[in-house]
């Protein structure tokens, strides 16, 4: 099974955690290191974001996109996207747990990553082997889509932890 069945939505860039060191050592230009440390946080909410971010960084909005692609490529950078709270827009989330047979796997993660409100999804080295988080507009509805998984899956083992408190935590990579 490949890690591409394991999907993940986080709301900013991601630097691939486990290669941080290895990355920062990739990493020989100055344009590029000041790019990174640019965009992990308040990413501009503008029609032409990278046109803004080039501006500020001295680049033409081309060059912008080719250097942010190129380590798209390298995987320095995984995603660039929108961080939402599910609370302040009336939404709810969960984190699920569910012990999964090595058999189900695939088809488990491939069934999970086709609801959109799935987040994160993840492998882990535990009796509870895929976690995922999942919003939805109501608590019924993660229930009827974990319902749903179940059913398609065969899998009955599914925890349904809700976030009774979210601490967000900022993950920026000074480079």
């Amino acid at each position: 099974m490949t890690k591409a069945l394991f999907k993940t939505n986080r709301a900013f860039v991601f630097i691939v955690k486990q290669f941080w060191k290895l990355a920062a050592q990739m990493i020989e230009d100055q344009t590029s290191k000041n790019i990174l440390n640019r965009i992990q946080a308040d990413f501009p909410i503008h029609p032409r974001p990278y046109k803004v971010l080039a501006e500020e960084l001295g680049l033409s909005e081309d060059q912008l996109i080719d250097e942010i692609e190129q380590m798209k490529q390298k995987m320095i950078i995984r995603r660039i996207g929108g961080n939402f709270s599910p609370d302040r827009l009336g939404f709810y989330s969960t984190l699920c747990a569910a012990r999964v047979a090595p058999d189900k796997m695939e088809l488990f993660a491939t069934t999970v990553n086709t609801f959109s409100g799935v987040t994160h999804n993840y492998q882990r080295d535990h009796q509870y082997n895929i976690w995922f988080t999942f919003i939805a507009p109501s608590m019924q509805q993660i229930e009827e889509s974990l319902e749903m998984i179940s059913q398609k899956t065969g899998v009955t083992d599914i925890l349904n932890l809700p976030a009774t408190h979210v601490f967000k935590i900022a993950a920026n990579f000074k480079v």
